[in-house]
């Protein structure tokens, strides 16, 4: 017979089970705890003490001009780091690392302490150290300083074309121009290193190894030999007139490739701005700011009556004797007033009544309609930052004088950029071009937005017509004439507006825009000075100087055949207006905030007053009765053949030039002109 448990045997085992049961649900409960709900967390700190990532930045892609010319390159450099959590002593060793690499030892103890607390296997020393740091290092042989691989960007031509390629920061990241524009194709995609480390953080072995990929390597449009003229001349220019900045570009009309892009003044992008430096030396003048254009304006005006009007070259207009009366304004001319000109004479005099005429028969609704097509209001889409689209209010916002203060170029603020974007269009027949900076991206060519119509053929051939006047017989006459070229372009002057007194300013900004040949355009520049003074910073005289030189250079590299005879160019005498240029007074200041949105309406009328004379140089005399009219007679060669007028020419004896292909359409001289001794005519054709 089976003995009872006793009950107090049975208590003891109860408890002991449920001792035991407690226990296994507590160690389970444990293993839950680590192995599921905490086990991200407990993984990454396993990770964190056996583990060491380090980064391997990526060279950034190199940048060339179009001839192959390294502009920024990533150059080898040094790293220096180390393992706190082997350095015997951080003092001894912050005492010797500073002393070697030119740093404060207490900031590079703090850090090592920092670091060490914080049980942290890795800490830069210096970054990009020189060749000569390292080796004095690695002489040491102490094995806790190690070294890292990193690239650093460098200019190899200092300032040359300094606000195209802009900069990058201490990371390697773009700041300014193209370096920020497009930072992720040329950062490409840095590579690491994981290594296995002991409890000491010492490495044992290596785990995984990214490559890092270099970035894609960009051919620019520039041309350093153009761009070195151009930086040249733009830095002499501002300097003659004691300005304040200028800025300058050069293109090529057909394919909108800049082939120089400069501005003064300028900076080193292998120095990084200074902490409280002024920023604006920095800035790309021809992209990001904006000014009010002045006469320069006027090719727009002259080519939208062309357009839309009955307008032709010789055409009359009326320029009221020098005084215009609007609403609330009396427009002058600069230093004399006209009576009745051709239109081709009013941009070559630049006469701001005449092109307020022009205007009037252009009307608002398609001056607007004009100036949208030539790109002005809105940015060119370069891939460079902070671009500015200028400002042109809407249509209905247009006030009473607003027309005629646009067809002078007042009212508006255009850039460099968009003024060289419209004479394009003039050189190229009528064809508006997107400005184009990247040629190459990876190897490959960069895509290319296709040309939009703005103009017809025989609109743009007139126009090359009248602004090649304006360097033979007006504003430009001496100082944008070629050696050998034709050269065609339109001279500006605009009154600085200071918005904090509400009142222009007796500074100007100088500008003119020109294209050389004449039939066949290369080339086109705008050169622009901002704050000049007196009458020797008009345009005429501060500018167009510029574009001479550097298109004198520009079309000797490229090797541009010449279509004029070798000879020098006109002295250049002293002339009425051409010195003047065209600025235009008025004699009711600005007194309100909103001034510069006034609108201007058509119910202008013209005070007439005394004609002024001709100004008489030195070297002028008065011809005979009849003198002029014994050359020979220009014939009609409208509506003919390029053959036709060529024989008819030739059989006359008489040079002609020819412009374009197709039917004749306009020439100059007109029809029934007396041409003088050595002077060609110029015969603009169009299909």
């Amino acid at each position: 017979m089976e003995s009872p448990v006793q009950p107090d045997a049975l208590n003891r085992l109860t408890w002991l089970a449920a001792a035991a049961l407690l226990w296994a649900a507590l160690i389970l409960g444990k293993l839950l705890l680590l192995q599921v709900i905490h086990h991200h967390e407990y993984a990454r700190l396993a990770h964190q003490q056996q583990e060491m990532k380090i980064d391997i930045p990526a060279p950034r892609g190199p940048i060339v001009d179009r001839t192959g010319q390294p502009l920024a390159l990533s150059v080898p450099m040094q790293s220096v780091y180390v393992n706190p959590l082997h350095v015997p002593d951080l003092w001894v060793a912050s005492e010797l690392l500073g002393r070697m690499l030119k740093m404060e030892p207490r900031a590079l103890h703090e850090r090592m302490v920092r670091a060490y607390e914080h049980q942290r296997g890795f800490l830069w020393v210096k970054r990009k150290i020189t060749h000569l740091e390292a080796d004095a290092l690695r002489s040491l042989h102490l094995e806790w300083i190690e070294f890292q691989a990193e690239s650093q960007r460098y200019y190899p031509n200092g300032t040359l074309a300094a606000h195209v390629l802009g900069s990058v920061d201490h990371e390697e990241k773009g700041n300014l121009g193209i370096e920020k524009s497009l930072d992720s194709t040329l950062r490409g995609r840095a590579g690491s290193e994981l290594i296995l480390a002991d409890v000491k953080r010492r490495g044992i072995d290596e785990l995984l190894s990214t490559q890092a990929r270099a970035g894609t390597p960009l051919t620019l449009t520039l041309d350093s030999r153009i761009q070195f003229v151009a930086e040249r001349e733009i830095q002499k220019g501002v300097r003659a007139q004691h300005a304040r900045s200028g800025s300058l570009i050069v293109m090529n009309p057909y394919t909108g490739e800049i082939l120089a892009l400069a501005n003064y003044p300028t900076f080193d992008p292998n120095e990084p701005p200074e902490r409280g430096e002024d920023l604006k030396d920095r800035f790309d003048l021809a992209v990001s700011v904006p000014f009010e254009p002045g006469s320069i304006f006027k090719v727009i005006t002259l080519a939208a009556a062309l357009e839309t009007t009955h307008l032709r070259p010789d055409s009359p207009i009326y320029c009221g004797n020098g005084i215009l009366r609007l609403p609330g304004r009396v427009i002058h001319e600069a230093h004399r007033g006209y009576g009745t000109l051709e239109m081709r004479q009013v941009l070559e005099k630049s006469s701001n009544i005449g092109a307020i005429q022009i205007g009037s028969k252009v009307g608002a609704q398609n001056m607007y309609e004009y100036v949208r097509r030539f790109g002005f209001g809105s940015s060119t889409g370069m891939p460079l930052p902070a671009e500015s689209g200028g400002l042109f209010r809407k249509l209905d916002r247009w006030g009473k004088t607003s027309l005629a203060s646009i067809a002078m170029g007042q009212e508006i603020s255009t850039t460099s950029i968009q003024l060289a974007r419209a004479c394009a269009a003039i050189a190229n027949g009528g064809l508006l071009v997107k400005p184009k900076i990247i040629l190459k991206e990876g190897g490959l060519p960069a895509p290319t937005d296709p040309p939009k119509r703005i103009l017809r053929p025989e609109t743009a051939i007139t126009m090359r017509g009248m602004m090649e006047g304006v360097v033979l017989r007006g504003t430009a006459k001496g100082r944008a004439k070629l050696a050998g070229y034709s050269s065609a372009g339109k001279t500006g002057t605009a009154q600085i507006f200071d918005l904090r007194t509400h009142h222009y300013t007796h500074q100007y900004n100088a500008s003119f825009m020109g294209f050389a040949p004449v039939t066949n355009p290369a080339l086109i520049i705008v050169a622009t000075i901002n704050g000049t003074n007196g009458t020797g910073g008009y345009g005429g005289a501060a500018a167009a100087p510029v574009f001479k030189a550097i298109m004198t250079e520009a079309l000797r590299v490229l090797d541009v055949p010449k279509d004029l005879p070798d000879e020098a160019p006109e002295p250049n005498e002293k002339m009425l207006l051409a010195d003047a240029d065209d600025l235009p007074i008025v004699d009711l200041e600005p007194s309100q905030p909103n001034i510069m949105e006034e609108l201007a309406g058509q119910d202008a009328t013209v005070a007439a007053s005394i004609p002024g004379g001709d100004r008489v140089t030195p070297a002028s005399r008065l011809a005979e009765p009849n003198a002029a009219d014994t050359g020979p007679k220009v014939p009609n060669f409208r509506g003919k053949s390029m053959r036709a007028v060529v024989e008819q020419a030739g059989s006359m004896g008489l040079g002609v030039l020819i412009d374009g292909s197709g039917i004749a359409r306009d020439q100059v001289p007109p029809a029934g002109a007396v041409l003088h001794q050595g002077e060609r005519i110029r015969v603009m054709f169009a299909r």
